[in-house]
Formats: structure tokens, sequence, C-alpha cells
């Protein structure tokens, strides 16, 4: 049977890092990664920020639920979100910020004057704005590491170049074998595998939940000049373009959904090319040159929600799945959402009702 563990987690992304460190001091644990290094994928390849609206109403509970924690561990650092929109899609900006000022998060209504302080150049068909001022840039890195320092030291034992093979239920144990040929058993199998997550399921005899990775794809320019430092996370309403600074450069996204397989993504000439054009149109800057591209998947479930839950018909069998591109600005509080799901401890900040496996017959 090889070593046996309490919770072998599947993933050494955020998401398997932030189960391991919650799930260390309750049995012992194995986290499995296919890499040679945790966070290769998702993780790595994140210009997360921590934005409310980000992800929606039904996400805005775990995003909320997990600022206090990011704070708490210096993770953040303020930068506010301005969202553009053009004339003809002023009552839908109203609506969007409307809808968020209810559910308690702190917007604010900017004129042209407004908005042209915060992004100059800006060109004149972008004529309204929604500020989030409590939006801030995510230390991706440093959350990452503080998650596998703490499993590390409650004796989780990290696994890597752990390709899984296959998993089989017996006798209220999992036994996993792994492609190299090492095998363990556990208790429980969690999978948080990001955009391999239906996969592992299969490879586990647990039924696909239609698990879809989609490629995001990234840029940074050198337009000439530092890129102002107090600019804001600049989006399109139209959810066609984001951008932001990052060390006197600028990122920005065409804010791509490709579907993809589960794979080493890489970003495609005509996307990025697409990410330029799209920033031309929203002002004036120069583009000197374009110094690195990327691209990751994020991986959304059917209906676009996030996963957390025992699946109802393999027993022991965890999803941590389909967090879509939301998944480190919500991490702490779906971490304890789930830990507390693992462990069959009733309560914590937010319902895990609408997340549940189940939802998908």
């Amino acid at each position: 049977m090889g070593e046996r563990f309490e919770f072998a987690i599947v993933g050494a992304g955020i998401a398997g890092a932030s189960l391991a460190a919650g799930l260390a001091g309750h049995g012992r644990v194995a986290l499995i990664e296919a890499e040679d290094r945790p966070g290769y994928h998702a993780t790595g390849r994140s210009a997360a920020f921590w934005t409310e609206s980000y992800g929606g109403p039904m996400v805005f509970p775990l995003t909320a639920a997990s600022g206090p924690f990011l704070e708490r561990h210096g993770l953040v650092t303020p930068r506010g979100a301005l969202t553009l929109a053009r004339a003809d899609e002023a009552a839908g900006l109203e609506a969007f910020a409307a809808e968020f000022e209810g559910l308690g998060v702190r917007v604010e209504r900017l004129d042209r004057a407004q908005i042209e302080a915060r992004v100059p150049g800006l060109r004149a068909e972008w004529r309204h704005g929604v500020l989030e001022p409590d939006c801030s840039d995510i230390d991706v890195a440093g959350l990452h590491q503080l998650w596998l320092g703490q499993a590390r030291r409650g004796g989780a034992e990290l696994l890597c170049r752990a390709q899984l093979a296959r998993a089989e239920r017996s006798n209220g144990h999992w036994r996993i074998e792994l492609e190299d040929g090492r095998s363990l058993s556990a208790d429980v199998l969690i999978n948080a595998a990001g955009a391999w997550a239906d996969d592992v399921a299969v490879r586990c005899g647990a039924r696909p939940l239609g698990m879809q990775p989609l490629r995001r794809t990234m840029a940074q320019l050198d337009c000439g000049k530092r890129v102002p430092d107090d600019l804001p996370l600049t989006l399109g309403f139209d959810g066609s373009f984001y951008f932001k600074p990052e060390a006197g450069k600028l990122w920005l996204s065409p804010h791509d959904e490709i579907p993809s397989p589960p794979c080493d993504a890489a970003p495609d000439e005509i996307d990025v090319a697409q990410a330029i054009d799209r920033f031309e149109q929203v002002v004036d800057w120069p583009v000197r040159r374009l110094e690195h591209k990327w691209a990751g998947l994020r991986t959304f479930s059917p209906d676009r929600l996030p996963v957390y839950g025992f699946d109802p018909a393999a027993a022991g069998f965890f999803w941590f799945a389909g967090q879509g591109g939301f998944g480190i600005q919500t991490a702490p509080a779906a971490a304890e959402l789930a830990v507390g799901l693992v462990l069959g401890q009733a309560g914590g900040a937010v319902d895990p009702a609408p997340y549940g496996p189940a939802r998908f017959g």
C-alpha cells in the first residue's frame, strides 16, 4: 500500500497549498505535485488582485471574507480598480455599481475629468467610470510560500515530479499510484488539480464535472517612460481589456478566455497583438516594445462558480476546483470553508451550499 496518510492532495498551487496548511494539524498530509516545483502553472502566472466585484455576486462572499487574512499577513498593497465605459454602456455600468454597492462594496462614480486625472491620455470615448478604491494587488508568491511553509512545519510532505496514474477506493481508503511507480494510501483524496481537475477525477473513477480550462494572455510593455505607480487597475466594462502598473512597466491583457486542453499554456501572437491594439484604443500612450508575454489557464465549472465538497457518488473524494480567475483573491476563505467540510466541522464565514459538487447532478 505504500506510505499511509489521512489526506492526499493532488496539486500544490495556491489551492493545494492552502488546504495542506489547514489540514496539516489534523493528520498526515501528502501534497502531490506533477511538476518540478509547486505553483508552476496558474499560481505562478497570475497578475492577481483583490477586487470585490471580480467573479460576480456569488463569488463576492469568498472575496470579502478573504480580505482580512490578506491584510493581516501583509500580502496586499492598495491599488484601486477603475472600470471604464463608453456613453452607450452608461446604464450597464450604473447597474453594476448599484449591485455591488448594495452588497456593501465601496464604489465611487467618476465623471470624465475625474477619470482622466487617474488615467492620463485617456481617449475621448471613455466617458464614465466606477472606482473601487479598496482594490489591492496581491503578493501571490508570498501567499503561496506562507501556506507551503505552514504545511511543511505542520508535517505535510510535498512530493514533486509525482504524476497521478490512478487511484482506487477500497476498504475505506484510497490506494494511489504514481506514474513513477510509487504508491501511497489516504483516507481522503482532495482534487486541487486546477486545469487537470476532470482528468484527476477520471483517474480516480469519479465522474468529471465539465471543468473547462480557458487561456488568458498577459503582456508586459515598455511605454517609453515609467508607468505611474498610482495608476489604478483599469478595466473595460465590456470585458475586453485590463491593465495595471508593475515596477514601472505596464501589464495588460485582452481579457481573453480561449478554450484549451490542460497544458503548459503559451500565448498566441494574435492575442498579444489584440491586447496591444485594445490598449491603444483606451489611451494615447506610445508602445516602445513588447518586453514579455505569457499565458495561464483559468478553469471554470459549468456555472462558473467554484466547486468545494465531497463528491456525492465517490466516497472520500473531495473537489476543490473550478476557481477561475478569482482563485487567489478568494483563497483564504475558500481554504477555511474546505478544511471545515473535509473535517466535518460546521460553521465558518461563508455558506458552502452554492459551491457543492452535488449541484451538477
